[in-house]
């Protein structure tokens, strides 16, 4: 299996950015890491050994990009701040990730998938931006880092704006009226996975009801057990990517 390491200075974070990729050609999909977790987690974890077969054989050539959710939603910054951040990185998946994968690989599809606050960032950029993707997929992920749950606080402590609003899929999708964004939704190939037991479950149930009150067809599937573990997610990767 083909691995490669990569870095540079990021200029819309202001420091410099990692990644590993994993395959010559196929599908590109962008993996997003879990909470705290870095771009080599996935590998670590066996995530990726887990669907080798298909990176192999050219059907998927992942990219595993880093977070700065250290810098963002966990950060000590203002919550005003903690969004602006967030949407720094954003602005270097679309202006520099992107922009990187279109250079060395052809193919015109694009898959953006992730597990636990990956899967927020999954979902949230392919949500938002739904032209540049044709492929979502969500593990064990909450979509309204807004709200307070066991073990899980609202990472603005009660702050909310505009901003935050239309970073928080739940909130956005469930008042969606831009027929044009909506258009681009429906031809996106979107896949939810939660946990029986999983905290995030009631949220996502939230989302894909939201999904279909719009009309847009989508896959939602519950595991069993809390389901919120690399020994899932290896299974999950072999089914959804």
């Amino acid at each position: 299996m083909e691995r490669a390491y990569h870095k540079w200075f990021s200029p819309m974070l202001g420091k410099e950015m990692e990644m590993l990729v994993f395959g010559g050609r196929g599908v590109p999909v962008i993996f997003f890491p879990t909470r705290g977790a870095r771009f080599y987690d996935f590998e670590n974890w066996k995530v990726i050994e887990a669907i080798r077969p298909k990176i192999e054989a050219g059907e998927l050539h992942i990219f595993c990009v880093d977070s700065i959710d250290n810098e963002s939603f966990y950060s000590d910054a203002s919550p005003e701040d903690r969004i602006l951040r967030h949407l720094d990185y954003e602005n270097y998946i679309l202006k520099e990730v992107i922009p990187f994968i279109r250079k060395i690989n052809p193919e015109k599809k694009l898959i953006s998938a992730g597990c636990s606050l990956g899967g927020y960032h999954a979902v949230n950029i392919a949500f938002r931006h739904p032209s540049l993707f044709t492929k979502v997929v969500g593990m064990s992920a909450r979509y309204d880092l807004t709200v307070s749950l066991p073990f899980f606080k609202d990472l603005f402590d009660g702050y909310f704006s505009e901003t935050i609003y239309y970073n928080m899929p739940t909130r956005f999708i469930s008042m969606l009226s831009d027929k044009r964004i909506l258009r681009k939704l429906k031809k996106l190939e979107i896949i939810l996975v939660i946990g029986q037991e999983d905290s995030f479950l009631e949220n996502n149930k939230e989302l894909s009801s939201a999904l279909t009150n719009l009309k847009v067809t989508h896959d939602f599937f519950i595991w069993n057990e809390e389901a919120h573990r690399p020994r899932y997610w290896r299974e999950m990767v072999k089914l959804y990517l």
